[in-house]
């Protein structure tokens, strides 16, 4: 049974030549992530915690500090860079990227995160001591301060931290535990250096796109330099002359030269020539000699290497591969260390949390607690720490064609997209679609498995269907009358992220280093969904993008609520009736919103070239008392699709329209394939009929489809690179109207029962877009389904890859 079982999953994978899934390929140390990035890590690695955000050496290098800052378990880790062992390690409550030793290090400080405190902890045998508290304010909510990067003078008596809620620099006296003075900052900070004779400090003004000079001996901000969007890391050579800047939005670095606090040059750190976000530059280390600076590029997986030996006049050298979604790079003597936020992997744990032997399949040498946390997708961020021995000549050119063959992007994307001749998407801007009109539905957060996994052609396990052909009939007529793609992945994480890559094809280094924060009930800004301009992409969101190029456009609940909209350019834009993210408002409501405005706009001859629509109940309100189950939420929703696509195809523009509809995340839901698969569909004349294709596909590259469509570039490296929906489509269009299936179940059943699910549902918020914490809410929607005794799967990221498979099923095969 087991060979025959895999001979089918064979012919089904072999219907499509373009078929690819996440994990390993078939290059030795190469895996490909649900993004269609790949990595193959350089050196060795250690797993680290979740999310880490920042590394310090300590002055000798004999110690190195690690502060693991994601969703779910934080932490502080002290390693042994010298033999890549880690020392201790541990738990805090909260904390945020800042740490730095004191000179002689017997102290090590670290930010307490919006507990608003700094933690000194003592040094003892390489162990971490106790540690003694440094209070900056009352804890969140009642203090909004959260102290970011931390730095500390030679004499180890004054403490300077700078902050990412209240915008200020802190000058404290560390054994004192006191405050000696606040500095009002321009923006929220993010980092700060301290010159060579200490009379000044520098701080990054991440939400400023500038350098804040503080003059120390006057406790005032003597200057302001304008450097690139979102300055991060800073790093001061060993005279103090240079001062490097990492630019995460601009994709670069500025070279400041201090004496005359002028910028004297401007690092492009992308692999191609390119104005588009997507690279994230975000750390900085120079070589021993400081004649070769190391540079982290989150987004691109890699380090960009310069020659740095003649300021002004940078050169490259080339790139290293590394894991995925580097944060801080140093070096020590000979080595390279670069932690990796989301690790080395994207492969799953089918068991779920369980202890692993001292080397695992993927190479990690594992950490002490770090292999047992909870398979949560925002928790699935065990990052990794590189031990790279710094490259000779021969080598680096080796890993720069590793990055390349890593990278799905290149410069010739932006301008000719993947297609084919004929196809009705055009490849490059200036070609003519016979599409219009393109609404894009957005709905929240399922994974494939929970709702397609029962239709045979698609790649399933029907033991996770959640709401199958019963509760979503609409969505599997779409899926079977149109095209099934069930390799489809979401390229965010969370709602928080979710949003932003939904309509910008990339997320921020600020959304995507804050958001595990609020994720882990841990505090800090929220607004994600456009309510604090620090969260915007350098270009803006797809509807800037239709501004400028007189593309109209029309939000219904998308990143505002009725005629309020959270950013400029969808101010008069907004559907006035159409509600955001409500659990007490049905999608019924919203299709009869969408349906009146569109016949008003259809009868005024106006209805946009761009419409974006939140339909968003399949979110649910899990098993919380009087509020309507969780089957007939996502009945309801279905529903709302459902009518949509009829009213839409029984008008006058069918003929020249498509319907893109996808969730934004995918909400931490059991699949077998990837915690980021979830359905999407693509409905519309041009559309193929009966068709199940394979190809894997992303957020991104439905995005890149709408714009090839709208006549729009691609807004970041992302979209450009991804690849466009044209299999979907054929030139010959089939008028055939769609014809909604009513409900199979009653849309107003409501949650009765009074059980351990419902108890915990009551504690969950959903005032707000995953408020709710999504493993909890996701257990409770399980069990509403499947039985209030029964145990919800873990959620995976890649668990099946056909290699791994095939190598150990060749027996049976």
């Amino acid at each position: 049974m087991k060979k025959i079982l895999y001979i089918l999953l064979l012919v089904v994978f072999a219907q499509s030549s373009y078929a690819q899934w996440p994990g390993k390929t078939g290059k030795s140390n190469q895996i490909l992530l649900p993004n269609g990035w790949k990595l193959s890590p350089a050196g060795r690695s250690v797993q680290l915690g979740d999310l880490p955000l920042n590394m310090q050496l300590s002055s000798s290098g004999k110690f190195l500090a690690i502060t693991n800052n994601g969703q779910s378990t934080q932490s502080l880790q002290l390693v042994d860079p010298k033999t890549e062992q880690i020392l201790d390690e541990r738990v805090l409550s909260k904390s945020w990227y800042g740490l730095a030793f004191s000179k002689d290090e017997q102290h090590l400080y670290v930010s307490g995160g919006n507990d608003n405190w700094i933690l000194d902890f003592k040094i003892k045998g390489n162990k971490l001591g106790n540690s003694d508290t440094i209070t900056l304010g009352p804890v969140w909510p009642k203090g909004k301060i959260s102290p970011a990067g931390i730095v500390v003078n030679r004499a180890n008596n004054r403490l300077y931290t700078v902050t990412k809620e209240d915008s200020i620099l802190y000058i404290i006296h560390p054994a004192e535990k006191k405050i000696l003075q606040k500095i009002q900052l321009p923006a929220i900070a993010y980092s700060c250096a301290l010159s060579a004779d200490e009379t000044k400090l520098y701080v990054s003004l991440w939400g400023g796109k500038s350098i804040a000079v503080v003059n120390l001996a006057e406790e005032r901000i003597a200057q302001v330099v304008p450097v690139g969007d979102h300055p991060n890391e800073l790093l001061l050579n060993r005279k103090g002359t240079i001062l490097f800047v990492a630019n995460a939005s601009d994709n670069t670095v500025s070279v400041i030269n201090t004496l005359s606090g002028k910028v004297i040059e401007t690092i492009a750190t992308t692999l191609y020539a390119t104005q588009l976000t997507g690279s994230t530059t975000n750390g900085l280390a120079l070589s021993v000699n400081e004649k070769t600076l190391y540079i982290a590029n989150a987004d691109n997986n890699c380090l960009a290497v310069f020659d740095v030996s003649k300021p002004g006049i940078s050169q490259s050298q080339g790139f290293i591969p590394v894991g995925w979604y580097p944060t801080s790079v140093k070096v020590l003597g000979n080595k390279i260390l670069v932690t990796n936020g989301k690790g080395n992997t994207s492969l799953a744990n089918p068991q779920g949390p369980q202890p692993i032997s001292k080397v695992d399949d993927s190479g990690y040498h594992m950490g002490s607690t770090a292999n047992r946390r909870l398979q949560y997708i925002a928790g699935l961020f065990k990052g990794s720490l590189s031990f790279i021995d710094a490259p000779k000549t021969e080598q680096l050119k080796n890993y720069t064609k590793e990055v390349y063959a890593n990278t799905p992007f290149s410069d010739k994307k932006t301008i000719l997209a993947d297609g084919e001749a004929g196809n009705p998407i055009p490849r490059k801007l200036g070609e003519q679609s016979p599409i219009k009109h393109v609404f894009y539905i957005i709905k929240e957060n399922r994974t494939y498995d929970q709702v397609l996994s029962d239709i045979p052609k698609g790649n399933g396990d029907s033991s996770l269907c959640l709401f199958g052909r019963k509760i979503t009939p609409n969505q599997h007529a779409l899926a079977e009358n149109y095209v099934l793609l069930d390799n489809f992945y979401v390229d965010a994480e969370v709602s928080a992220d979710g949003h932003n890559w939904s309509m910008a094809a990339y997320a921020t280094d600020v959304v995507e280093k804050t958001w595990p924060t609020s994720y882990g009930a841990r505090g800090g800004s929220t607004s994600f969904e456009g309510g604090r301009p620090v969260t915007y992409p350098k270009g803006g969101f797809i509807w800037d993008y239709c501004q400028r190029a007189g593309v109209s456009y029309r939000s219904y609940g998308e990143f505002g609520s009725y005629a309020k909209a959270n950013i400029k350019s969808l101010q008069g834009h907004m559907c006035p009736n159409s509600p955001g993210f409500d659990m007490d408002i049905t999608d019924q409501v919203r299709a009869d919103t969408w349906q009146h405005d569109f016949d008003s706009l259809l009868n005024a001859g106006s209805v946009p070239q761009f419409s974006t629509l939140r339909i968003s109940n399949d979110h649910t309100s899990g098993q919380k008392k009087g509020k309507v189950s969780p089957q007939a939420a996502v009945a309801d929703n279905d529903l709302a699709v459902g009518r949509i696509i009829e009213h839409l195809s029984h008008s006058p523009i069918w003929k020249e329209s498509v319907v893109f509809i996808l969730e934004d995340d995918a909400q931490n839901g059991p699949d077998h394939v990837d915690a980021h698969r979830s359905p999407a569909y693509v409905v519309g004349p041009y559309v193929k009929r009966n068709t199940a294709i394979h190809t894997m596909y992303s957020t991104s590259g439905f995005l890149r489809t709408m714009e090839l469509i709208l006549g729009l570039p691609p807004m970041s490296q992302y979209d450009a690179a991804a690849m466009p929906l044209y299999e979907c489509f054929t030139s010959q269009p089939d008028l055939t109207p769609y014809t909604v299936i009513q409900p199979l179940i009653n849309l107003d059943t409501r949650n009765v029962a009074n059980n351990e699910s419902s108890r915990r549902s009551e504690l969950f918020n959903f005032a707000k877009e995953d408020s709710a914490p999504d493993l909890d809410l996701n257990e409770v929607v399980w069990k509403s389904v499947k039985g209030e005794n029964s145990i919800m799967p873990a959620p995976k990221r890649s668990a099946f890859v056909i290699l791994e498979k095939k190598k150990k099923d060749d027996d049976d095969y």
